[in-house]
C-alpha cells in the first residue's frame, strides 16, 4: 500500500509525500455502555489507512482517494464543503482544528485504505485520526493534545458527516498501542492500557454481511430507555447521572416505575459496566477463559436484554460455543456485522472452516473472516 500511495503523490504532485497512518478498531468488551458514561474497552488493529501529505504553499487541499480514484479540492473556510462524502472527513478535520484555535494551511494529499467496509472497525474513524495526527504535527508541532484530537475526529462526524457517534472510535484510532487494550471511562475521560498478549489463541472476526436497515432508529430507542431508566433511579440515589453509576439493586427498586423493556435494557447495561471490569482483572492475571466467558455473557445480553442481535449473529455465536471456541459475541451496535471470537490456535482451522460452511448452507452467502492483531493508532511512518 506504501509504495502505491507514493507512486500516485509523485504522479500528480511531482515529489514524494510525508506518510502518516491510523488504523480502525475492535472492542474486546464494553457495547453500548459508552453512552451511559461506563466503560468501553477497545484496541487499535492490523487494519488502516495510510496517507501521503505534504504542505503545498496555498490555502488550498488537494485530496486524492485511492480507493474511490477520485480528487478532490476545496478551501479551508466552511463555505468551502466538498461535495465527495469522503472528502467531507478530511475537510471536517481541518474545520475542527481550526475552530480550537490550530492553524492549517493548503496541502495536498494521497490516501488508501484496508479496513473492511460495513464490517463494524471503523473506517472512518481511522481516516480523520490519520489527518489530524498529519495535520497536527505538519502545521502545529504537535502541541495539541491527542484526547483533543481524538474529540476533532468525533466533532467531524457530528457537524460534517451526520453522525453522532462516542467518543470510542477516535480514542482506539489516536491512543492504540500494540498488545495492549484499552479501558477508557465514557464519563471521565480517563482511561488505562491493559497488556493483550493472547498466546495461543486467535482474535478472529467473522462478518455476517448482514446490514439491517432499522439499526439508527432501534438504537435511539434504546438510548431513551436507558435514559428513563437512569432518570427514575436518580429520584431515590441523586448520585445517578449515567446507568453506569447505577446499581444492580437500584435497578431493582425501581421495576414497578419503568417498563420491562426499559428494565431489561437497563439490566444489560449494569451487567455489561462490571463485566468490562472482570475482564480487566482477568487479563492482569492472564486469564482468557474468564475473558473468553464475559464475552459470552455480554452476547446474551446484547441478544436477549438490549435485543441488537439477528438470527446470523446468534447462529455464529451458538456454533462457536459448540465447538468450544473460548470467547464470541456480536461486536458493534448490532443488527447485523460481525461476531469477534477469542479462539484457541489448534481449533482455528476448523472453527472457520466449520463456520464458513454451516453458514453458507444457512443463509445462502458466505461470511467473510478477518485475522485482526492488536496494534499501533496514529502515527508518522
Amino acid at each position: 500500500m506504501k509504495a502505491k500511495i507514493q507512486e500516485k503523490f509523485e504522479s500528480l504532485f511531482g515529489e514524494e509525500g510525508i506518510l502518516y497512518a491510523s488504523a480502525g478498531r475492535i472492542n474486546l468488551i464494553g457495547e453500548h455502555t459508552d453512552y451511559n458514561g461506563g466503560y468501553v474497552f477497545p484496541g487499535a488493529i492490523n487494519f488502516g489507512i495510510m496517507a501521503a501529505i505534504k504542505p503545498n504553499g496555498t490555502d488550498k487541499v488537494k485530496v486524492y482517494s485511492l480507493d474511490f480514484d477520485q480528487m478532490s479540492e476545496f478551501g479551508l473556510k466552511e463555505e468551502d464543503k466538498p461535495k465527495e462524502a469522503w472528502a467531507c472527513y478530511v475537510f471536517g478535520v481541518c474545520r475542527e482544528t481550526i475552530k480550537r484555535g490550530g492553524t492549517v494551511k493548503g496541502f495536498n494529499a494521497v490516501f488508501a485504505g484496508d479496513v473492511p467496509l460495513g464490517a463494524g472497525l471503523s473506517s472512518s474513524a481511522a481516516l480523520e485520526s490519520t489527518f489530524a495526527y498529519a495535520v497536527n504535527d505538519l502545521f502545529n508541532d504537535n502541541k495539541i493534545e491527542k484526547f483533543e484530537l481524538a474529540k476533532i475526529g468525533q466533532s467531524t462526524e457530528h457537524n460534517y458527516c451526520g453522525v453522532k457517534c462516542g467518543i470510542m472510535d477516535q480514542f482506539a484510532s489516536i491512543f492504540g498501542k500494540e498488545g495492549a487494550l484499552i479501558r477508557l471511562n465514557c464519563k471521565t475521560g480517563e482511561y488505562k492500557y491493559f497488556p493483550f498478549h493472547p498466546k495461543g489463541y486467535k482474535l478472529v472476526l467473522i462478518d455476517s454481511c448482514v446490514k439491517h436497515e432499522l439499526a439508527s432508529s432501534a438504537y435511539n430507542k434504546r438510548r431513551e430507555s436507558c435514559e428513563k431508566a437512569a432518570a427514575e433511579i436518580k429520584k431515590l440515589h441523586p448520585e445517578v447521572d449515567f446507568l453506569s453509576d447505577a446499581k444492580r439493586l437500584w435497578l431493582d427498586e425501581v421495576r414497578d416505575k419503568i417498563s420491562q423493556e426499559d428494565f431489561l435494557r437497563a439490566e444489560y447495561v449494569i451487567g455489561e459496566v462490571q463485566r468490562v471490569l472482570d475482564v480487566c482483572d482477568a487479563l492482569e492475571r492472564d486469564d482468557y477463559e474468564t475473558v473468553g466467558e464475559m464475552m459470552y455473557q455480554t452476547h446474551f445480553g446484547l441478544s436477549r436484554l438490549y435485543e441488537v442481535s439477528c438470527e446470523e449473529l446468534d447462529f455464529l455465536n451458538k456454533l462457536a460455543r459448540k465447538m468450544d471456541v473460548t470467547g464470541s459475541r456480536v461486536m458493534g451496535g448490532g443488527f447485523g456485522g460481525c461476531t469477534i471470537n477469542l479462539v484457541k490456535e489448534e481449533l482455528h482451522d476448523i472453527f472457520i472452516e466449520t463456520a464458513v460452511e454451516k453458514f453458507t448452507e444457512k443463509f445462502g452467502h458466505a461470511p467473510k473472516i478477518y485475522e485482526v492483531v492488536i496494534s499501533d493508532g496514529a502515527r508518522k511512518l
